[in-house]
């Protein structure tokens, strides 16, 4: 939980809004707490059917009810400049490696982190070394994701990240 409000507490910090997918428990909704707290605008994406189970944030900047999950990943994608995944269960790891792919594709080119909270990532990254080793993962793709144990340091990774290919202003929105 912590690293969750660490995270959220730094995106406000630095005047960036968050784009997250509307939840108000869980490390998510600690994320989204601590970002309205610290100033940053916060704009939630969920479908009609976890609203109806009471877990949308009513008090975001912004809260858009969707259709479908399809429809709720496509919007969070088209309106942020970079992805950061904090420790999650398999929705995680499917929107992760959903951005991960759509990267080696050239669908876009924005950053990707993860934070690596007391370890957390180290056992799937042991497993995409595995596939990179089996020759099914390149060193490429591998190095299109950055690991950080700390919110700054993996905020100044996507920002130097985006620094390079794009204007600073990009990452008003991540």
């Amino acid at each position: 939980m912590r690293g969750a409000q660490q995270m959220g507490t730094a995106i406000g910090r630095r005047g960036w809004q968050l784009v997250y997918g509307g939840g108000r428990v869980g490390l998510m909704g600690a994320l989204a707490d601590a970002a309205l707290a610290a100033g940053a605008e916060v704009h939630g994406v969920i479908p009609h059917s976890l609203m109806q189970r009471e877990v949308g944030h009513q008090s975001l900047t912004r809260l858009q009810v969707v259709d479908t999950m399809h429809e709720r990943k496509r919007l969070m994608a088209e309106h942020c400049n970079a992805f950061i995944a904090l420790p999650g269960g398999i929705g995680t790891f499917e929107e992760l490696f959903e951005v991960w792919s759509w990267r080696h594709l050239g669908y876009h080119e924005r950053p990707i982190g993860l934070l690596d909270v007391a370890g957390y990532f180290q056992p799937l990254l042991s497993m995409v070394r595995q596939a990179e080793h089996a020759g099914f993962v390149t060193p490429e793709q591998l190095g299109m994701v950055s690991l950080h144990e700390s919110p700054d340091d993996l905020l100044d990774a996507v920002a130097s990240s985006v620094a390079r290919g794009a204007s600073p202003d990009d990452l008003r929105r991540i």
